[in-house]
């Protein structure tokens, strides 16, 4: 699929032999390794980065463990390195578990602050962006509590998400986009009777936006923003007001993008499902709509050029 829609689209995977060998022959593949992410792409064949991160009999389909919580971090780590030894164009991450990466005591709440400390970004100025169902949403802040996402809001933060954003659909084609800014209280605080934290945060995020001659809307209570088909991009303020109608729209092809981090990066919009790991029975939709916005980003770059998946 991606090759067809992008003739320099070279899929190259990233990880241990042990688990993509199997999963191959499965489908009919063989396995060929690459040292450095490039290959001449030959129908039939799997490229793979090896990882040799899993000890022996440690792959475990379904089970949150931590040897493949420490594997997913070694994986995105190598795909990082072979993206900046020039060795991929982009980078397209599989599900993972948050839980299983802490299990191996590793801190680590996504991909966003991951990919922001692998390549040595400020973590609060790289973001998630949501996208599905013709909407693209970016998170000032994504997993934590309600409670802290509230406390860590400031209008540096709201105003750097829809800078990123900003960026990237500038990058994607789009020269002067249009951002919403959803308000943190019911009505975006209706003046203050409803909390005065969209006086404090969002109101000043957008004036020092539009300052900046960003085409920039807000705060607006996202019920209301969302029904205006005008908008290229919102910016939600935490992670349920903005994954709940990306979600509920495009449901599992819903995919992602970590912007704001300087590097091409998407992921799927979903978890791990443990309950039919290994049955091949997965729908691809989410990871074919992560490969489309790389090979999309792609579109927009002069020099073409191989790209990496994590596994």
């Amino acid at each position: 699929m991606a090759a067809q829609e992008h003739p320099a689209f070279n899929p190259v995977l990233v990880g241990d032999r042990c688990v993509v060998e199997p999963l191959a022959h499965r489908a009919g593949m063989t396995v060929r390794e690459t040292a450095d992410g490039l290959a001449t792409p030959m129908a039939d064949v799997v490229d793979l980065l090896p990882v040799p991160s899993l000890p022996a009999g440690a792959f475990a389909p379904g089970r949150v463990t931590a040897e493949a919580g420490k594997a997913t971090v070694a994986y995105l780590e190598r795909a990082v390195r072979c993206l900046q030894g020039g060795g991929a164009r982009g980078i397209v991450a599989c599900p993972h578990s948050e839980t299983a990466v802490n299990a191996a005591g590793i801190s680590f709440d996504g991909y966003p602050s991951l990919l922001a400390e692998l390549v040595g970004a400020r973590p609060d100025q790289v973001f998630l962006m949501l996208i599905g169902a013709g909407l693209r949403i970016v998170h000032a802040t994504l997993h934590e509590s309600l409670r802290d996402a509230l406390r860590r809001l400031t209008p540096e933060l709201v105003h750097g998400a829809a800078h990123a954003a900003v960026e990237t659909l500038q990058a994607q084609g789009i020269p002067s986009p249009r951002i919403g800014v959803f308000g943190i209280n019911p009505h975006a605080g209706e003046g203050g009777l409803f909390g005065d934290e969209d006086l404090r945060v969002t109101t000043p995020a957008v004036e020092r936006l539009r300052a900046a001659g960003i085409d920039a809307s807000g705060p607006v209570g996202a019920d209301l923003m969302l029904a205006d088909p005008g908008f290229d991009a919102f910016v939600a303020m935490y992670h349920d007001q903005g994954h709940i109608p990306v979600k509920l729209l495009a449901g599992r092809s819903a995919a992602a993008m970590t912007i704001g981090a300087g590097v091409r990066f998407s992921s799927v919009g979903h978890g791990a499902g443990f309950d039919i790991a290994g049955k091949g029975t997965a729908d691809p939709d989410a990871v074919v709509g992560a490969l489309r916005l790389v090979g999309a980003a792609e579109t927009h770059m002069s020099a073409p050029g191989p790209f990496g998946a994590t596994s």
